[in-house]
């Protein structure tokens, strides 16, 4: 599974940036191998994926990284991923 999420838009239009993601996560002509989510709610996002993994599956959060806020129209708000996936851990009842 690929979850395609905001990162930091700035300025930018979030769904145009998602849209030239997706555009290279589909081979025309050829079947897909993995199924691809576009979810632009970062949190949301990381919920879905922690959600949707099965025991033996692996979550890779990529992107932000060791940043503590999102940049969305000018504004940094506070947003942390480490903390984000703590929260959907717990709210499955396992250990971050």
């Amino acid at each position: 599974l690929v979850v395609v999420t905001d990162d930091n838009p700035r300025d930018e239009d979030p769904a145009v940036i998602r849209a030239a993601v997706l555009s290279g996560t589909r081979p025309s002509g050829r079947p897909s191998r993995a199924e691809v989510v576009e979810i632009g709610d970062r949190r949301a996002a990381i919920g879905f994926a922690v959600r949707w993994a099965q025991p033996g599956d692996v979550v890779v959060i990529a992107g932000k990284g060791h940043e503590r806020g999102q940049t969305v129209a000018g504004r940094t708000l506070p947003f942390d991923d480490r903390e984000e996936l703590a929260r959907a851990l717990e709210t499955l009842g396992a250990a971050p």
